[in-house]
């Protein structure tokens, strides 16, 4: 009888960021996010007079990323960019480069392209007009199931109000952990770290509403 070939044990491949089909508007508005952060990135980065390792030093993230980020050469998850405004010191949307015009603001649904976690299962968009209010942001959170999502110590004195609109979230603010239902709402130190998971078997939906400190 012929002896049984030995089976080559196949290793798994790594799990690579998400992709997007070519042309889609997902690919679009991530090429679009990407572009304003870049010019937004060198803008203030020269205004502040820091060079990549200073601000990388500042952030947390790696040189050699920052320069990828400048030369458009990805697309930098939420977190990320979280990371690079914090050490710009700046509001997150002025690093999306949001126009100030002056009158009625309007911000169409298209304007601001959703960003998303690094393994796609969360995403952040911005509700509120760019230069509306210099120290408040509004944002529409989505969480797939499953989910979660570990934030960054935002800049000193920030605060957040979280309003879960359908689903269920668990949020974990350095120790403690909060359940939220539908029409809860929490409001919190967000210059700590934080966790949100989705605890719902179906999507999650947030509005969170971002107050940085003013300036003394």
């Amino acid at each position: 009888m012929a002896a049984a070939k030995a089976r080559k044990k196949v290793e798994p491949e790594p799990r690579a960021r998400p992709r997007v089909a070519s042309g889609s508007g997902d690919e679009l508005g991530a090429a679009e996010v990407a572009r304003r952060v870049a010019d937004g990135l060198k803008r203030f980065r020269k205004a502040r007079g820091l060079s990549l390792d200073d601000l990388a030093a500042k952030s947390g993230v790696s040189r050699a990323a920052l320069s990828q980020i400048e030369g458009t050469r990805t697309n930098p998850t939420l977190s990320v960019l979280w990371k690079v405004a914090v050490g710009l010191d700046v509001p997150f949307h002025e690093l999306l480069g949001t126009s100030e015009d002056s009158g009625a603001k309007v911000l169409r649904a298209g304007d601001t392209p959703p960003l998303k976690s690094g393994d796609g299962r969360m995403e952040s968009r911005l509700l509120s007009p760019g230069g509306s209010s210099p120290d408040l942001e509004i944002y529409e959170l989505r969480f797939l199931p499953k989910a979660v999502h570990r934030s960054e110590p935002h800049g000193r004195g920030t605060m957040e109000t979280l309003v879960v609109m359908t689903g269920a979230l668990r949020l974990q603010v350095q120790d403690a952990e909060y359940e939220l239902l539908p029409g809860d709402t929490i409001f919190f130190k967000a210059d700590v770290p934080h966790v949100y998971e989705n605890r719902a078997s179906h999507e999650t939906r947030c509005f969170n509403v971002i107050r940085y400190a003013r300036e003394s």
